[in-house]
């Protein structure tokens, strides 16, 4: 009955069963056995070849990859719905030591090549004005919707072609892969993308996150930065285990395509209500505050959105038969 956030979500048990596994005798830090496969196993999911350290938040390590990208006088552009921008409480800034963010629009949240050129042609080419160093992108965005990997080439010649490091939030990165069925390598590095916040804890991980360099060079200032942030923790081996299990027989593929059919259901008991095509395991709909009420009677919990909206997430584990009530009570709104 609830579809309030993916993070609420349970952990699968092959993340249980890898932490019970590494809890013994091992290095500490990120010198454990665990923590040392993480570049070889991504490098080979991927194709290239890539550095990866373990954060234990989303948060951590959308600021890591912006803090190598963008130098503390300059700026990262972003749209204005990002969550670097309304859900992490000035974490950019914080560890960016001053870094401005600069907001961009476009539906669904989403960036184009345009939008991106408009902010970066208002910026003065002098030292009373912050210059741009960085751009991200969120995949799947903030209203469920997946960049494709053409979408993200455009951008990626654009920051290419104005000098900005490209980062892409991959909160919901399983998500728009499960969704596009394309290669992870044509959504990243071939398109550009210089380092991705890939995200398991939405995705049936505990508290383990991924952050993927794919210039590998970025990673040697970002080993001090997490130990300075307080992020380089002492039993790392315990996230670097959920991860792997993760990368294990395509398990993180696996639960976004569960967590996608879900939402799939709900968008088709929602019909004409739906404010933005489902692409991921989010929905945002239309619904009046009585319709809401309506529904947390029959004992749904879900956010309310912007006014007149609700957005309801769909995780790896609800089954059809935890799903369909809710789908039931979509479609027979009036």
């Amino acid at each position: 009955m609830r579809f309030f956030s993916d993070n609420a979500a349970p952990a699968c048990p092959q993340v249980i069963d890898a932490i019970t596994a590494a809890n013994t005798l091992d290095t500490a830090y990120d010198g454990d056995k665990w923590s040392q496969q993480l570049d070889g196993r991504f490098s080979d999911l991927f194709g290239t070849a890539v550095r990866v350290l373990w954060t234990p938040s989303g948060t951590s390590a959308n600021c890591l990859a912006l803090a190598a990208l963008c130098q503390p006088h300059g700026a990262v552009i972003c749209h204005r719905d990002a969550h670097i921008q309304n859900d992490e409480c000035g974490a950019p800034g914080f560890y960016l030591h001053g870094a401005k963010l600069l907001l961009a629009d476009g539906p669904g949240a989403k960036l184009t090549p345009d939008a991106v050129a408009d902010v970066v042609a208002g910026i003065r080419d002098d030292v009373h004005q912050v210059q741009a160093h960085a751009l991200s992108i969120t995949n799947a965005t903030e209203y469920g919707l997946a960049y494709t990997p053409e979408e993200v080439a455009a951008l990626g010649d654009l920051a290419k072609a104005k000098g900005l490091g490209f980062h892409m939030d991959g909160a919901r990165f399983a998500n728009a892969v499960a969704h596009l069925g394309c290669d992870v390598a044509d959504l990243t590095w071939r398109a550009g993308v210089d380092a991705l916040s890939f995200g398991f804890v939405k995705n049936g991980g505990m508290n383990a996150e991924a952050l993927v360099f794919f210039k590998p060079e970025l990673a040697d200032a970002t080993l001090y930065r997490r130990k300075q942030a307080g992020l380089l923790l002492s039993k790392g081996r315990f996230l670097a285990a959920q991860i792997l299990a993760m990368l294990d027989d395509d398990l993180w593929l696996a639960n976004a395509r569960a967590a996608n059919a879900g939402a799939t259901m709900l968008a088709k008991a929602a019909g004409d209500r739906l404010v933005y095509p489902v692409e991921a395991n989010e929905v945002f709909l239309r619904a009046s505050p009585e319709e809401a009420a309506g529904l947390r009677a029959l004992g749904f919990d879900f956010y309310d959105w912007a006014p007149g909206e609700v957005r309801l997430v769909t995780c790896w584990d609800q089954q059809e038969a935890a799903i369909k009530p809710l789908a039931d009570a979509i479609a027979a709104l009036p």
